[in-house]
């Protein structure tokens, strides 16, 4: 929603909105960038809506009685969900569009800073932040720009990447999330017939090699198969990696085998472009990364406390695997987002703990994040720590997330790393920034 905010804003449009975490005072750095840009922000009581609002654009995770709803309904302003404005946007540009469950934000993220380092001036809207255009005016996660190409992340959580027609799109993999593998895997199949061009797909994905999505100009990435895209000669590192494609050297400042395989999908993005593997290479170098995508918060006598937003059982077991390769023991912390998605992942977020987990490795969990409104909230962390428990592992459950420091402080030695783990709730950097503000008493 902020994303769209500030290209509508670039574009000269009055922009103003609400959040339920501005009422509540929770970030409030990012509201005071936005108004800084001269969007105005109200507090979601009906208030911010005028009789001169042209539309509200909404979240599907905003329910029916919302006052500012209410509110629109009520002086008869049109109400249009978020991805039907993006699509809108984005289908009558030169659109390049990233879905798959894991991975499309870092994909989306790469490929908009390429296109935008080779000097072809994309507009761009992603779901994370990108490291190379924070500063204290701009979030990061969005910029317009004077070409016609427009780069996003269509999402599939919500069902609306089928919305979508784009003239390049890649898909990443497919796994379970949101919703199960067979819908997931329907909504990408649409993807793929509205896709006017190129279709890009990771031969590496299992999932993804069942579907027959009969597009007349595939090309395919990987790493273990034999793929147009293919990385040769890796050599990972702890937060770095090197590899080759048709003998240009690439090198990433970014951990995991996994961020190998982002790069891939963006380099077979960039090349369906025309796009001299050179600039492409240059671009990948200088690429910083997304905020809290195995983001390094700090380092205190030898411990790194690291900010990720992993919150499914995959990308789950990429950062840990990531971490793990360092040699480190890890102090895992992981709060689940959402009743719903939690108790529908709940045996394979079980199963990934046990399997990825080593026997010296502590797993803590607060209870699961709740954003409002009406759910079922018939499951709890609790139960998850129990089962991982049960299968050998050492977990704890810890209610109140801020009596997870003194457990961290017990437990924890030099060369040892603090992954936390979750997504929606943009309190847990500051929640890594607490925990690396207390190791610094420890001896």
């Amino acid at each position: 929603m902020s994303a769209i905010a500030q290209v509508l804003n670039e574009q000269g449009h009055i922009v103003s909105g609400s959040d339920r975490n501005y009422d509540r005072g929770i970030t409030p750095t990012l509201f005071s960038l936005l108004s800084s840009q001269g969007i105005s922000i109200s507090q979601q009581n009906g208030d911010g809506i005028k009789e001169n609002t042209d539309f509200l654009v909404v979240s599907s995770a905003i329910e029916e009685d919302n006052p500012d709803i209410k509110k629109a309904l009520a002086l008869n302003i049109k109400i249009i969900k978020r991805a039907n404005l993006l699509s809108e946007m984005f289908n009558r540009k030169y659109g390049i569009a990233i879905g798959g469950t894991n991975g499309k934000t870092t994909v989306s993220s790469m490929i908009s800073y390429i296109l935008d380092h080779a000097g072809l001036s994309p507009t761009f809207i992603v779901g994370g932040c990108i490291k190379n255009y924070v500063n204290p005016s701009r979030l990061g996660n969005a910029k317009g720009g004077t070409s016609d190409i427009m780069s996003i992340e269509a999402d599939e959580s919500d069902g609306s990447i089928v919305l979508y027609e784009p003239r390049i799109s890649a898909i990443t993999n497919i796994s379970k999330d949101h919703t199960t593998i067979e819908k997931t895997a329907e909504m990408f199949k649409i993807f793929s017939k509205n896709t006017k061009d190129i279709l890009i797909l990771n031969a590496d994905c299992p999932q993804l090699g069942k579907i027959n999505f009969g597009h007349k100009r595939s090309v395919t990435y990987g790493i273990n198969n034999n793929a147009a895209v293919r990385a040769q000669n890796i050599i990972c590192k702890p937060f770095h990696s090197t590899f080759q494609v048709n003998g240009q050297r690439y090198e990433i400042n970014l951990p995991g085998i996994y961020n190998v395989s982002n790069a891939l999908a963006a380099i077979a993005t960039a090349q369906s472009l025309g796009i001299d593997s050179r600039k492409i290479a240059s671009a990948l170098n200088q690429f910083q990364g997304v905020q809290r995508r195995m983001d390094i918060v700090g380092e205190i006598h030898g411990i790194k406390v690291i900010d990720d937003y992993a919150h499914n059982p995959n990308k789950i077991k990429a950062a840990l695997t990531a971490v793990k390769s360092n040699g480190s023991k890890i102090f895992a912390i992981f709060q689940p987002h959402g009743y719903t998605p939690t108790n529908f992942m709940k045996d394979e977020l079980i199963e990934t703990f046990a399997e990825t987990l080593s026997p010296q490795d502590i797993l803590c969990m607060p209870e699961i994040y709740y954003a409002g409104g009406t759910t079922s909230k018939n499951v709890s962390s609790a139960d998850i720590v129990k089962m991982v428990n049960e299968k050998g592992k050492t977990a704890f459950f810890v209610k109140d997330r801020d009596d997870i420091v003194p457990l961290i402080k017990r437990n924890i030695h030099a060369g040892d790393c603090i992954l936390v783990m979750g997504a929606r709730d943009n309190t847990l950097t500051e929640f890594c920034q607490k925990i690396l503000a207390s190791l610094k008493d420890i001896s």
